[in-house]
């Protein structure tokens, strides 16, 4: 009996998330020669129960070289968020363990480290007499141009701008990229309620030169950079909200999406989000790039496709915005390709949500890694701030 029962746990677990462990126990049948019938099961499928997570971290220890394996494979060379030989694991490949826990988050600490600043015409209009607009680095014409038939071609677009996790797979005609460019990413109303929304789930990523305990010097000076360059200088009403949610790590991304949920409600004109971080790469690792004779960050764009290699589509982390994420990255990384050559790595395709389920037009973006100076970091905002610009008003 108890291998009967041991395997009926065993084959439930790895299909289903299991609401009631004593309910389960209680099923079992044919026993003594006594059939006996099954209770209804309750299953939760919209959100990840602690069951599924520990599921969620069993496959992320199994993918921790993933990247690592995926270019030895393939055979290509790029800068990829994982680790130089002989380390265990990177700072993009340990965010995957955090990235769907649903337990709901101590609302005291949260209350506790939330912070905002908000720019847009309040913020800005009193500045934009007095600030320098930031032009170093910004380019004034598009440097490359990319024909439509070579951007059709899938092996093309793999090779050149995708870096496909191998804990995650996408086809051909998810990654269409006529379709994928013809997607209207534009704004849909002017500055006078917001239009954007910075955050970070990882608010205490910093740099090299960075001083502990001062948030300015890390990942949010780097976003306070980003909102003023945006505000000033291109007249976008931007939120930049500075909660703080890594205090532990492991739980970030469920502490970061109720409280994303709640400023999209309060701010329901809000039509762009961006999760601002820094990468983790080995300590030999520099990624820089010089823009127009500045030295700067590289940045990544990195989508989460929901999808696993071995088990498929994760049913209980829905995101019906897929499509329109990778969208708005493939738009982005063209234009930074046409008007900035090597600005940005290759977009990084994973397997899990990263909360990008609550908003179509919603990305994740790495600025540098912990070897990069906050100056870099910085400077790299005026590019992506132009593209930014450049995508969300259809002037590229």
């Amino acid at each position: 009996m108890f291998l009967l029962v041991t395997g009926f746990f065993l084959t439930l677990q790895e299909n289903r998330q299991i609401t009631d462990v004593s309910t389960m126990f209680g099923c079992f049948f044919l026993i003594d020669g006594t059939e006996r019938t099954l209770p209804q099961l309750s299953y939760e499928t919209q959100m990840e129960s602690e069951l599924s997570y520990e599921m969620i971290l069993a496959l992320e220890v199994a993918d921790e070289n993933s990247a690592e394996t995926l270019e030895a494979e393939t055979g290509t060379s790029h800068e990829k968020p994982h680790s130089e030989a002989g380390e265990e694991s990177t700072e993009s490949e340990r965010k995957e363990t955090e990235a769907e826990e649903q337990e709901e988050p101590e609302q005291e600490e949260s209350e506790a480290v939330e912070t905002e600043v908000t720019g847009g015409e309040e913020a800005g209009e009193t500045e934009k007499a007095e600030e320098t607009v930031e032009t170093a680095g910004l380019a004034t014409e598009k440097v490359v141009d990319y024909p439509v038939e070579k951007l059709g071609d899938y092996d093309y677009l793999i090779q050149n701008f995708y870096q496909v996790d191998s804990s995650t797979t996408i086809t051909s005609s998810e990654l269409n990229a006529t379709e994928l460019l013809a997607k209207n990413m534009t704004l849909n109303h002017d500055a006078s309620t917001p239009q954007i929304l910075i955050y970070h789930t990882h608010g205490h990523e910093g740099y090299v030169d960075s001083v502990e305990g001062d948030y300015s010097t890390g990942i949010i000076g780097v976003g306070d950079y980003l909102t003023e360059l945006l505000t000033n200088q291109y007249g976008l009403n931007v939120i930049h909200h500075t909660g703080i949610y890594d205090t532990d790590r492991d739980t970030a991304y469920s502490r970061s999406g109720p409280a994303l949920e709640k400023l999209l409600e309060e701010n329901p004109s809000i039509e762009v989000v961006i999760d601002l971080h820094r990468d983790g790469v080995g300590e030999n690792t520099r990624l820089v790039t010089t823009q127009n004779g500045v030295e700067m960050a590289k940045i990544m764009f990195f989508n989460g496709l929901s999808r696993l290699t071995k088990t498929g589509d994760i049913t209980y982390l829905p995101n019906p915005y897929i499509q329109d994420n990778l969208a708005l990255s493939m738009q982005m990384q063209l234009a930074a390709a046409e008007y900035y050559p090597d600005f940005t790595r290759r977009i990084y395709l994973k397997g899990y949500r990263y909360n990008m389920q609550y908003c179509p037009k919603t990305m994740l973006i790495e600025v540098g890694a912990q070897t990069n100076t906050l100056e870099e970091a910085k400077n790299a905002m005026v590019p992506l701030a132009d593209i930014l610009n450049k995508v969300l008003t259809g002037t590229r």
